[in-house]
């Protein structure tokens, strides 16, 4: 976890990964998109906060906590 701000927000790549982009993003937790999203529907995983019509974001806080939960 040392790769996480003390605070702030991260996007679902962040968190999920993105082997895509340039240089790769590795996984913080090593799930599937559609997992991630039953997860925060299930309540397994944290709730996103929106930013705008197009930007969901979630609390470092948050998926620290989660990652420690672990």
């Amino acid at each position: 976890m040392a790769q996480l701000p003390e605070t702030g927000f991260l996007r679902i790549k962040q968190i999920i990964g993105d082997p895509k982009s340039v240089p790769p993003v590795p996984p913080l937790i090593p799930v599937q998109k559609t997992c991630w999203w039953q997860g925060v529907a299930s309540g397994r995983f944290p709730q996103p906060v929106k930013m705008g019509r197009k930007c969901t974001m979630w609390r470092v806080e948050d998926i620290r906590a989660l990652i420690a939960s672990l």
